[in-house]
């Protein structure tokens, strides 16, 4: 996953200022239907029963990762392709603090579930 912007200032400002940079309380998994990037998200879905989902991650060295299987609720309407992931700092609007393409597309209908696996949501810094 790569960071926002907004986020990669946020780690530069905590590393090489004094200013203060505001540190999430918590964090939310989205899902989007085209790709994200640095300083724009991806569509979000909306509708159908669709929610972020709060993570939880623990960190490993340069890893972050979710520590628990993150499961949205049954899609009531077509959500579509689902391309990309992102987390963010709020349930609903909020900022984008990372953000990643889907290595396989899945399409989620009517009746369907989407799941992300415990350790399956890797962040890291290189």
């Amino acid at each position: 996953m790569s960071l926002s912007d907004t986020y990669e200032t946020n780690v530069l400002n905590y590393l090489f200022t004094a200013s203060a940079a505001t540190r999430p309380t918590a964090w939310y998994v989205g899902l989007q239907t085209s790709s994200n990037t640095d300083d724009t998200p991806g569509a979000e879905i909306s509708g159908g029963a669709y929610a972020r989902q709060s993570v939880a991650l623990s960190v490993t060295g340069n890893l972050a990762t979710n520590s628990g299987v993150l499961a949205w609720p049954t899609a009531t309407s077509e959500w579509g392709d689902i391309t990309s992931v992102a987390v963010y700092d709020a349930a609903t609007s909020g900022n984008q603090i990372a953000h990643a393409d889907l290595t396989v597309v899945k399409n989620v209908g009517v009746g369907d579930n989407f799941r992300i696996m415990s350790g399956q949501l890797d962040i890291t810094l290189e």
